[in-house]
């Protein structure tokens, strides 16, 4: 299983990405993230691209590894950290 530490940085930056656009609330934030608490208000019932375990079933599990998949999200998820933590911590 994918751990997701639930940070919401993800979350905050859906500008410009077609498969987020009717998640984001207009300014680039998912439309579902408690701006309070960094959580999602739906995280068990989230849209499949929200869910790296689902995605990966249903959309990549023919392209690459679970390993390799979780490796991307990880790498995605790092670099999101490092590039705007300092904004929202």
């Amino acid at each position: 299983m994918f751990e997701c530490d639930r940070c919401g940085l993800c979350c905050r930056h859906l500008s410009g990405v077609p498969f987020f656009e009717e998640l984001d609330d207009g300014t680039g934030t998912c439309r579902f993230l408690d701006l309070e608490s960094h959580r999602c208000r739906i995280y068990d019932s989230r849209p499949l691209l929200c869910n790296v375990d689902r995605s990966y079933e249903k959309l990549f599990r023919e392209l690459m590894t679970r390993e390799e998949f979780y490796q991307l999200n990880y790498e995605a998820c790092k670099k999101f950290k490092e590039e705007l933590s300092c904004r929202y911590l």
